[in-house]
């Protein structure tokens, strides 16, 4: 038998994962761990986030929490610094926190509410790189740094034009992160989910209307959604060596769904 080393293994790495308390997140935190990860935990929620890193160390894994709003820098300043604090490094950041399950058209849309999703997706993104960045600079160690958008990213979506203009401006966000910190030895990918069976699109197909979420899978060429696990292992593979000369790119797991429209 083989002694090298499993594809995709993370030992000794340090991993923040934003929006960790459910749904993706959740699903990629622990896949992180079990691949020998330790895990610092961020999202608004405590208790869930509190009650997954006890799951993830009961299993022999390392986790900690820290309670974080990625729209304010502060925050996402002293979320970087638990990670330094606690476990001496960042060698992995899964910037996965986003919102925007409302339906609302461009002729009525609340002002407050774009302002929201902006802030979480968009400027909550930026400033995670920033700080993220900042760390695994000062490591001399490189890193890696995986954005989550969505296949909204590049395609329309009536009622959606918020979440999508946010999913979007991560499109160019990633690339030329990517250019200014590839020197530094740092990786920077997006992964556009599709429709994945998660809190978020059960809450979305609540606004549109089941029929809506029918038509979707039916153009969707697996005719099926994914599961929040099919996307973490992209995810890992993206935060691996095994990835050691990918950044800059869009990976979309969606099933085939864009490829029809």
């Amino acid at each position: 038998m083989s002694s090298a080393t499993p594809p995709y293994d993370l030992t000794g790495r340090v991993a923040i994962v934003t929006g960790a308390s459910s749904g993706i997140g959740k699903a990629t935190a622990r896949l992180l761990a079990a691949r020998g990860a330790t895990l610092v935990l961020a999202a608004r929620r405590e208790s869930l986030i509190a009650t997954l890193s006890e799951e993830i160390e009961a299993q022999g894994e390392r986790a900690s929490y820290v309670v974080t709003d990625v729209s304010q820098a502060d925050s996402v300043d002293a979320m970087v610094a638990h990670a330094i604090e606690m476990h001496g490094r960042l060698d992995i950041a899964v910037n996965n926190a986003g919102i925007g399950a409302e339906v609302h058209f461009v002729t009525d849309m609340p002002e407050d509410y774009w302002d929201r999703v902006m802030g979480t997706n968009l400027r909550g993104n930026a400033l995670c790189l920033k700080y993220q960045s900042r760390a695994m600079i000062a490591s001399g160690q490189g890193g890696a740094i995986v954005n989550v958008g969505s296949v909204m990213s590049f395609l329309g979506c009536p009622g959606a034009a918020a979440y999508n203009a946010s999913k979007a401006g991560q499109l160019s966000l990633t690339s030329s992160a990517s250019s200014e910190l590839a020197p530094q030895g740092i990786r920077v990918n997006l992964i556009c989910p599709g429709v994945i069976d998660t809190p978020l699109h059960h809450a979305i197909k609540g606004n549109l209307g089941p029929e809506v979420f029918d038509g979707v899978k039916a153009q969707t060429h697996l005719r099926r959604f994914g599961q929040p696990e099919e996307i973490a292992r992209c995810i890992a593979f993206l935060c691996s060596d095994e990835a050691s000369f990918v950044t800059g790119t869009t990976l979309t797991a969606d099933g085939g769904f864009h490829l029809t429209l």
